[in-house]
């Protein structure tokens, strides 16, 4: 007979608390003991409670290897929400008559009738010495989140992804709390009657003129929104939106012109100056370009009827060498050039000029919304959580490190593929290129994508683009990149101690394979390992699973309706084809370029809704869930914290001086994972 004391603590979600039955099992090296009930008189397991209950073991079970956790209704024929009746445990501790007591991690919801077994906090990343019912429980754990999240393929030549058609099918695990849940639909239908009060929604004819988009369409004011309105005919400020708008990673450097943008000196003399030629500034690598070359030929939408257009613009731009704002230079429609094709330089006509640059910024929204957001900052984190969930046990040290950059994932990306990529929804109604468009890009840029356009540091560099001044996604992204991989370097020295080690863990190597085979699709052109070998292998690629799950999403996502709230600096659509000559452009014939006015609000709410982060969020680094229970490694958290801490003062500090400041990468503003 042994006597323990179990310390339980109940979160504080909505809901955390359940009227059902709890017990626990004590699994040891000599036995397991029956269910040992937890009961007082009253109610036990309330939200936010911390309860101690003294059970007592009929046998010695020896050293204490697991938990297990039953749940049962509080009736026994109990049915509906009485039988479910959900409870979140944050973690047990178990203090046995004798030694230090063990914390057992939780953080999980139980549901109905079930049972799970918990593993103490400490645990260690070399398997083989396990006791044979540790082993067990692991494979079982695994087993068991390997039925409940199961991949499929959503469209050919895409990641896959979750196997559940809606939300309402999820595992609570993976499910938006309440509270977010009922923030996010209540800012829905706020913003949705503000639309339809207006009869914004309804309208599928053209905007009357500039002046009546803004008077009409004065829908919830941002600081930078403003400013947008206010700068978005300027060069300057069409240019540095490649630096850090909402997709700030296509610009690199050119050294040379490609054969089909023949951008000639006499073009581009007014902005050059005298005493300097293109050669001369390509071989002092003062010229960089954008080019959208991956929208060529995509296809395109039908909306209200009537058919729309594309392009695939060419963007050069130009960096004085002595300083200055980067400025555009010439701009080309397609990828083809030829008497159809004209290239566009500012010292045309103004209305062909602001043109040119609406159609880049129109294919801008296009790439950015179907690549640099859809498929590398929702598609891949959802590979990278869907891997986590069921190649790593709770116990895994990259599971505890990995789990809070998952956070609700997977509810997003379900709610995506309802309510915006779905027939009939968003993507359809109301962008150029639709689902089909989307589709097209998608497939195409997987068989480009590569491991190094996902690593920062890398990626900067391939893109020659490290010194060009005022590059503040590039500068505040490598501080931050910087942060979290001397954090995971840390975590990974503790426990893993050699490469070896990590050669070794044949749980980690099934989640670098998955990851490869699901999400990548088994390319190995991509570069993206399918193993790991060394320690500063797994460092990399786990910091670059955090960066794209935190802060790249955060990046690419938070400036979307900032950029287009006043639609003519981000048009979701055009109505006419792209110009074939120079000198037809006047204000009607730009106005009736652009979208309808239904297109341009529901673009425009579904972008400011996805700002809108609705409550229950965790900001990069913060992790109230204590899956780590040893010092080190909360050491190494607490000193993350700190230099996340120090960035953002030092992003605030310079942001005082800046017109336009650029707050996309300030830590606290970073959600830890993807959840809007």
């Amino acid at each position: 007979m042994a006597e323990y004391r179990v310390t339980v603590s109940t979160g504080e979600a909505i809901g955390a608390g359940t009227w059902n039955r709890i017990a626990v099992s004590i699994v040891g090296t000599r036995g397991e003991t029956p269910p040992l009930p937890l009961d007082h008189f009253g109610k036990e397991f309330s939200k936010g409670a911390v309860e101690d209950f003294q059970v007592e073991s009929p046998q010695d079970v020896g050293q204490v290897l697991l938990l297990q956790l039953h749940k049962d209704p509080l009736l026994p024929r109990a049915v509906g929400p009485l039988a479910r009746d959900a409870w979140f445990c944050n973690w047990i501790q178990l203090s046995p008559p004798r030694g230090t007591p063990l914390r057992f991690p939780c953080y999980q919801w139980m549901e109905g009738s079930s049972r799970l077994a918990l593993r103490e906090g400490a645990a260690r990343v070399s398997w083989g010495d396990d006791h044979s019912l540790l082993q067990q429980q692991r494979k079982e754990e695994l087993q068991a989140k390997q039925d409940s999240y199961s991949w499929k393929t959503y469209r050919p030549g895409w990641p896959h992804c979750l196997n559940e058609k809606t939300v309402r099918d999820l595992d609570l695990n993976i499910k938006y709390s309440i509270a977010k849940n009922a923030n996010f639909y209540l800012k829905a239908g706020s913003g949705f009657t503000e639309m339809i009060f207006k009869g914004l929604l309804d309208r599928k004819g053209l905007w009357k003129s500039l002046d009546e988009m803004k008077r009409m369409f004065n829908f919830r004011k941002t600081p930078a929104g403003e400013y947008v309105y206010e700068h978005w005919q300027e060069d300057t400020f069409f240019a540095s939106q490649f630096l850090n708008g909402l997709n700030p990673v296509l610009i690199r450097r050119c050294r040379s012109l490609p054969e089909n943008f023949p951008v000639t000196n006499d073009m581009v003399a007014p902005v050059l100056g005298p005493g300097t030629s293109l050669q001369a500034e390509l071989a002092r690598g003062s010229l960089f370009l954008v080019d959208h070359g991956i929208l060529s030929g995509v296809s395109t939408n039908v909306i209200n009827g009537k058919p729309q257009f594309s392009a695939a613009p060419m963007t050069l731009l130009y960096q004085r060498p002595g300083g200055g704002p980067l400025l555009p230079l010439a701009i080309q429609l397609s990828q083809t050039p030829g008497p159809t094709s004209p290239i566009f330089l500012p010292s045309d006509n103004k209305w062909d000029w602001l043109l040119a640059k609406t159609w880049v910024r129109n294919a801008e929204f296009s790439v950015n919304e179907a690549l640099t957001h859809l498929l590398e900052a929702h598609l891949l984190p959802e590979v990278f959580t869907m891997a986590t969930l069921r190649q790593l046990p709770q116990c895994h040290p990259l599971f505890k490190l990995l789990i809070p950059h998952t956070r609700y994932t997977l509810h997003i990306n379900t709610l995506a593929r309802e309510l915006l990529i779905a027939p009939g929804q968003v993507v359809e109604r109301s962008t150029g290129i639709g689902i089909e468009g989307f589709s097209d890009l998608i497939q195409r840029r997987m068989e480009t994508l590569s491991y190094t356009s996902l690593c920062l540091p890398a990626d900067i560099r391939a893109r020659g683009v490290e010194g060009i001044p005022g590059y503040y996604y590039r500068d505040d992204g490598l501080q931050v990149w910087g942060a979290m991989e001397s954090f995971v370097s840390e975590i990974i020295s503790i426990y893993y101690p050699s490469d070896a080690s990590v050669r070794d863990d044949s749980e980690l190597q099934a989640w670098v394979w998955e990851i490869f085979s699901e999400g990548f699709l088994g390319r190995e052109s991509s570069g993206v390992p399918s193993s790991l070998d060394t320690r500063k292998s797994l460092v990399q690629y786990v910091t670059m699973v955090i960066f794209n799950c935190s802060a790249k999403h955060y990046a690419i996502s938070a400036g979307q309706f900032d950029s287009c709230v006043w639609m003519p600096n981000l048009p979701p659509t055009m109505q006419l084809p792209p110009p074939t000559s120079k000198g037809q452009t006047e204000p009607e014939g730009f106005i009736a370029a652009l979208p309808p006015v239904n297109a341009t609000c529901d673009i425009v709410f579904t972008l400011w809704l996805l700002s809108q982060e609705p409550g229950d969020r965790r900001p990069l680094g913060t992790y109230p869930d204590e899956h780590f229970t040893e010092e080190a490694p909360r050491r190494s958290i607490a000193t993350f914290q700190s230099r996340l801490a120090q960035i953002s003062k030092d992003i605030r500090k310079r942001n005082m001086e800046l017109a336009l400041p650029y707050t996309y990468l300030d830590p606290p503003l970073i959600e830890n994972s993807v959840s809007i």
